[in-house]
Order: C-alpha cells, then structure tokens, then sequence
C-alpha cells in the first residue's frame, strides 16, 4: 500500500532585537521541533567548495578568504558597505540560495510542523511561504534593557538598530500567534511549550 508523502507545515518565527527570538527557537528545539535559522543558512552558502563562494571570490578577489579558505565576513562587510552596487549584486547573488537552503531543509521535516527563525521574516518576504507567524514581542523599553546586557552596545547604537528594523506594530500585524516576552525565561518556556501542544493539532498550520 502506498503512502502520501509527508510535508509539514512551517511557522515562521520571528521579533525584534531583544525580544527573545532566539530563546524561544531554541526552545523550540528542546522540544523536539525541526527548526531552521536563516542565520545558518546564511553561513552554510557560502561554505569552501559551495558555488556562491567561487562567484564571491571571482567578483571581489582571492583576499575576500581567510587563509583557512573560510569567507573573511569582516573583510566583506567593509567592501559591500562602501558600495551600495556591490551590496546589491551581494544580496542578487545570495538571497536566493538561502531561501533555496532554509526551504529544503525544512521539507526535511519528519515532525508535523517545523519551524523557520528570521529577524527579516517581514521585510524578506519569505513569510509567504510559511502557514503561520509566530511574534515574539516585548516592551521596546524591555528590548533595549535586554540588548545593552547581551551585546555591550551604547544605547544609540541599540536605536539605530530599531529603527531600521520593522515597526513592532507593522510586524504585529502580521501575527498569526504573539507571545508577549515580558517575564523569565521559565515562563517564556511554558508559552511556547502551550504553543507547541497546540501547533501538534493544527493541519496547514490552521485550526
């Protein structure tokens, strides 16, 4: 007897700077969920041996590497950051193979649903292709608190980077779930933990 092929359905989470995203993904995990971060995928394209690194090196040079052959990301950041062209033919040549990486990694999936993590889910685009959205949200003031204490910045740094990241209300508006990240981790658990058993029940990421 033949069997359907399986498919999961995929939640996109996401949320500002200091908001906890990555604390709940990696709850997430904890949980047994297959999950994929676009952070990852970022890196795994351009691994030694994978075809963006040879276009990279062809385009900005040989000392664009490490001596490890590993892609000198500081070195990068500098050229493409003087040079709007250069960032724009950077994110051509990138932004594809990442979706191509986190979607068929995530079609992977033997759990019913998985999740994919994204701090640019909004702005990407990329949550058209995701069943549902996850925010997590916390009170800018909380947000700011939270990103001094992790990351050493100034405060002016901190807003800067608010600033060009999507409005909380825009990013809001597009929740299908919000889990208000005001407390301790042990409660931010019992959230996502609430979540979980609910997403087990749910085919297409709908009631």
């Amino acid at each position: 007897m033949s069997t359907a092929a399986f498919t999961p359905w995929i939640l996109g989470l996401t949320g500002g700077i200091g908001s906890g995203k990555s604390a709940a993904a990696e709850r997430f995990v904890q949980l047994g969920v297959h999950l994929v971060d676009a952070d990852q995928a970022a890196r795994w394209v351009v691994e030694p041996g994978r075809p963006a690194l040879a276009s990279i090196v062809e385009r900005f040079g040989p000392g664009i590497l490490q001596a490890d052959g590993q892609l000198d990301r500081a070195a990068l950041r500098q050229l493409i950051f003087a040079d709007p062209a250069q960032r724009r033919w950077l994110e051509g040549l990138l932004h594809p193979l990442i979706g191509q990486e986190i979607f068929s990694y995530l079609a992977k999936a033997q759990t019913p649903y998985a999740v994919y993590v994204s701090p640019l889910l909004i702005e990407s685009g990329q949550y058209a292709k995701t069943q549902r959205i996850l925010v997590i949200d916390a009170p800018h003031e909380l947000q700011l608190q939270r990103t001094l204490q992790r990351d050493g910045s100034n405060p002016a740094q901190v807003e800067a980077i608010f600033k060009a990241q999507l409005s909380r209300e825009e990013r809001l508006r597009h929740a299908d779930d919000v889990v208000v990240n005001d407390r301790d981790l042990p409660w931010l658990h019992e959230q996502i933990d609430r979540l979980h058993h609910f997403y087990l029940t749910l085919e297409g990421g709908q009631p």
